[in-house]
């Protein structure tokens, strides 16, 4: 079971952006509830909120459809951390002065897990000299307080108040709740997203990898201490954690080329980009025009980065490759473990709905030279990601 958070939202503008908060703690595995209060609902609706945590808004200490526990001291007791944000200058005055006369602050007082707070307001509100002290107030008692960014406010001018990016808020809060820190020390390789081989200055061969998995492999590996380095081809996906390390490239000769600089210093190797298997052996200097009937591409094989690292790859370094079959799967991707030298597979299959290319979701079986294989239920590819890392760390030191 993942952890449990109970985001407060109070009565500010950034409220639309706690929604992208609660999916961010959803999709990575965590419990949430949620309170607010009723200026927060001005700007937020109780049935989006509830949609999205998939649970029921606390939002009236006085509801008579409640239960008959005392709502605020059940959701404290249940809660590993309480995130508020936004934060408005009303609230942390509440907070920082006792006063509960609301859901959210009678909660606040009962919460005895960590605290972070998300200020948001004007940038006056913000320097002024009473929001400060109650700031330092609440920074004294032990709260975390995530301090806003700098940038263009609601109210149409510039500077300091704008609160954090939901991004932000998550890393924050997941690392200090992390308590798992068991690849600390290590440097973890990983690859991800497609390449795109050339034909001319517009036209390329590529294929339908996002990239997700390897982005999310990035930041399990980061959320457990280790300085990674992320090779990725083209790509709409972000890496937020400060402990990685991002290489772009488009090609499959620039991946392989990233790769074997970096490899010699890793002690994990994953593989999980969807490199081209071909690229055109003449890359035309201007636009084909397309006045010949046909065309004929002649395709030279790419390098092979897997086979390559395997051949090169140290007793005491865990190689990890990727293998998407359609058919023989097994058998194939068992091939491949051997053949590449590699210390596990991760088959992906495209016969599974909701897996593969383009999807928030995957299914992946994971074949070590053992023999053992260890197989996922169809889950989102955060959730894959860490068992994929902890499946690795079996065999890290084998």
């Amino acid at each position: 079971m993942g952890k449990h958070i109970v985001i407060g939202i109070s009565g500010g503008i950034a409220a639309y952006k706690t929604l992208t908060l609660i999916r961010l703690f959803k999709k990575n595995g965590y419990e949430v509830r949620v309170t607010a209060t009723r200026n927060a609902l001005q700007f937020v609706t109780q049935l989006t909120i509830e949609t999205l945590s998939e649970n029921r808004l606390y939002t009236d200490m006085f509801d008579t459809n409640r239960t008959l526990e005392v709502e605020h001291i059940s959701m404290a007791e249940w809660a590993d951390a309480l995130v508020v944000a936004p934060a408005t200058a009303n609230i942390i005055a509440k907070f920082a002065h006792g006063i509960a006369d609301d859901a959210l602050s009678t909660l606040f007082l009962a919460v005895k897990k960590p605290l972070f707070i998300a200020p948001a307001m004007n940038t006056n509100m913000y320097e002024n000299p009473a929001v400060q002290q109650n700031l330092d107030i609440l920074r004294d008692r032990g709260c975390f307080i995530l301090a806003p960014n700098e940038g263009f406010l609601a109210c149409g001018t510039t500077g300091s108040g704008r609160m954090q990016e939901p991004e932000e808020i998550f890393e924050t809060v997941d690392e200090k709740l992390e308590d798992d820190h068991s690849l600390q020390g290590k440097n973890v390789m990983i690859t991800a997203g497609p390449t795109y081989e050339p034909i001319d200055p517009v036209r390329f061969i590529g294929n339908h990898s996002s990239g997700l998995m390897g982005f999310c492999l990035a930041e399990a590996a980061a959320r457990k201490g280790a300085q990674v380095s992320l090779v990725t081809g083209p790509s709409n996906c972000s890496a937020h954690h400060h402990n990685i390390t991002r290489y772009d490239v488009k090609t499959a000769e620039e991946m392989y080329q990233q790769c074997m600089s970096l490899v010699d210093n890793q002690d994990i190797i994953i593989m999980s980009a969807a490199v081209a298997d071909f690229t055109p052996a003449h890359v035309a200097p201007e636009k084909i025009k397309k006045e010949n009937t046909q065309l004929t591409l002649e395709l030279v094989k790419t390098k092979d980065i897997l086979a390559s690292v395997g051949k090169i790859k140290r007793d005491n370094q865990l190689l990890v490759g990727f293998a998407l079959e359609t058919e023989n799967e097994i058998e194939n991707a068992r091939k491949k473990l051997h053949n590449k030298n590699a210390d596990l597979i991760v088959l992906n299959s495209l016969r599974t709905k909701g897996a593969g290319f383009r999807t928030a979701t995957n299914q992946v079986t994971i074949l070590a030279r053992d023999g053992r294989e260890f197989a996922s239920e169809l889950k989102s590819k955060q959730e894959i990601a860490t068992e994929i890392l902890q499946t690795a760390q079996k065999y890290i030191h084998q």
